[in-house]
């Protein structure tokens, strides 16, 4: 399956989540999203929104400041 990057360094809470939420609704259940992000806040937002929506967190690093979160999209249902 296809990988998606969504960009939003630069950009700050809640503007990534709120990106990536939306990015997420037009993926098929199953699909990954790569989000890129500068704003350090968005450790704990993106945490916080995988465990109420129920999307997962595959992975997260960090890397000269920037922050790369791996999503999975929920399955329907």
């Amino acid at each position: 399956m296809s990988e998606t990057v969504l960009d939003v360094q630069g950009l700050s809470c809640p503007l990534p989540v709120l990106k990536a939420n939306k990015a997420l609704r037009g993926l098929p259940p199953g699909a990954r999203l790569t989000v890129l992000a500068t704003d350090p806040a968005s450790v704990k937002d993106f945490s916080a929104f995988c465990q109420e929506t129920g999307h997962e967190l595959v992975s997260f690093g960090e890397s000269g400041g920037v922050y790369r979160f791996v999503l999975r999209r929920r399955a329907e249902g």
